[in-house]
């Protein structure tokens, strides 16, 4: 008998599954603690247009699949108007089966707008003006939106040099969702480009009110912005890397490298890798000092199109996976931050299903009981936010680590409608538990089973985040008085 398509029941194969769902793991709140929803939207409680505006713009995903379908530019990041990019989008989605896009697209659709037709061109007209007409009401602005899906935490991905004004205005004007700034210090590594580096330099050094001549202004500089962010309720920060830098370096190294570079003097090979060892290292510490999370997302294959990049610019669809080597660096860094009892606690997602089992193992090499799954293994990433990839993911911690210390799903997007993904997440979760017991390979103990699904999609999140303490912000020291004023000391690795 053929199963309806996205029923209540879709992609639980079992009765225990269902069971699973259902009674455990639906009515469980969201924490999404890493995501790239712009702040500003949040702050102003945005009211969009149409379905384009919430659901086609910044989305690469669906970009990525318009391109593969032959959709001009035009109608994808160009001039064409609203309806006209919205129309060739449904056009593509029947083109996307057995894509993840396909069964986003139609959760979507169900659980914002409660329609079940499926999008193609045929129906594009009807289902964008019925949607268009939700949308220009109150109940459909962005704070209407994440209440609709019951979420109770969002973490956005902020540079050291912004000035969180908008988190400032969210959290005067409180709304019943925690909203908190995480900490991406990404360009205060991209060294690459002399004359980019030093640019930003300048804003960072503008936004922390102190000149940035030497090695020492940077690492003040940088303490001064995390120590901001933590006045914010900042808990995270996050590092977008091919992989783990980790080569030796002294301080006199680190010190003239800098200067070297504030000089608009390019870098050699070696000097790059020992200087963004130095600074990972440093900001790791400042994450242990207040006793923050640490992600690192690994392994993308950046800005691969060259023509696309100057015309459109980053984060625009031309990105893939990478086969970096991860291994040996990622054991070094982790290393020498654990001999020194400075280890923070740590996500380490990989882009490349290759590394699943090898990050699975590392993290089990610095657990040092402390925490709960203090390292964890992050879910499935970007390309590998699907159900074969999120399956890959589950056992490989299954099977390596503790996958009942999992602290779950998150968004990772750009989309106010992007939540369904935790559904997604928590539906294959459900389902590979359902088919173990059924299968004998598990117990049938629902209530700690289904207390074990509730940890994983909400609850280790809540307590390893130390969501739970709003008062003190779970900080394990506080510096402020003593980065004030004062360079910082420079640590060494040689």
């Amino acid at each position: 008998m053929k199963k309806p398509f996205l029923n209540e029941d879709f992609l639980l194969q079992t009765d225990t599954a269902q069971q699973l769902y259902h009674e455990f793991a639906k009515q469980m709140p969201i924490i999404d603690y890493h995501c790239h929803l712009p702040p500003d939207q949040i702050a102003q409680d945005k009211q969009f247009d149409n379905l384009t505006q919430i659901w086609l713009y910044g989305d690469h995903y669906k970009w990525r699949a318009m391109r593969a379908n032959g959709v001009d530019e035009r109608y994808i990041t160009g001039d064409a108007s609203d309806w006209e990019k919205f129309e060739k989008w449904a056009e593509t989605v029947p083109y996307t089966m057995r894509n993840p896009l396909y069964h986003w697209t139609h959760l979507e659709l169900q659980r914002y707008f409660g329609i079940t037709e499926l999008l193609d061109g045929s129906s594009a007209r009807r289902i964008y003006d019925a949607c268009n007409e939700k949308l220009r009401t109150p109940e459909y602005s962005v704070r209407n939106l994440l209440l609709k899906m019951k979420v109770e935490t969002v973490c956005t991905t902020d540079d050291p040099s912004d000035s969180l004004e908008h988190h400032h205005a969210i959290a005067a004007e409180p709304f019943g969702i925690r909203v908190l700034p995480t900490f991406r210090p990404d360009k205060a590594m991209a060294v690459e480009d002399p004359a980019v580096y030093n640019v930003y330099l300048d804003k960072l050094a503008a936004s922390a009110s102190v000149e940035i001549h030497t090695y020492g202004n940077l690492l003040t500089a940088l303490q001064r912005r995390h120590d901001y962010f933590a006045k914010l309720g900042c808990r995270l920060s996050d590092h977008g890397l091919e992989q783990i830098y980790a080569v030796d370096y002294t301080d006199e190294e680190v010190i003239d490298i800098f200067a070297k570079i504030r000089g608009g003097h390019a870098l050699t090979h070696d000097e790059v890798l020992k200087f963004k060892s130095a600074i990972l290292i440093a900001l790791a510490e400042m994450d242990w000092d207040k006793g923050w999370t640490q992600q690192f997302h690994l392994g993308a294959l950046r800005n691969n199109n060259s023509r696309a990049l100057r015309q459109l610019g980053p984060d625009t669809g031309w990105d893939s996976i990478g086969d970096f080597p991860q291994g040996r660096a990622l054991s070094t860094f982790l290393d020498r931050l654990d001999s020194q009892d400075r280890l923070a606690k740590t996500i380490i997602y990989n882009l490349n299903p290759a590394d699943n089992d090898l990050i699975a193992t590392m993290i089990g090499n610095f657990n040092d009981g402390s925490v709960a799954g203090k390292v964890q293994f992050g879910s499935g990433w970007w390309f590998l936010d699907q159900k074969v990839g999120m399956e890959n993911q589950v056992n490989s911690l299954s099977n390596m680590g503790l996958l009942s210390r999992f602290v779950g799903m998150l968004t990772d997007s750009r989309s106010f409608l992007s939540y369904p993904r935790h559904e997604y997440f928590r539906r294959v979760l459900c389902n590979l538990f359902g088919t173990d017991v059924e299968n004998g390979e598990l117990p049938d103990d629902l209530a700690w089973i289904g207390q074990i699904i509730q940890n994983i999609s909400y609850g280790n999140a809540k307590a390893y985040f130390g969501f739970e303490n709003e008062a003190s912000g779970n900080v394990r020291r506080n510096n402020d008085a003593a980065v004030a004023t004062a360079e910082l000391p420079i640590h060494t690795n040689g």
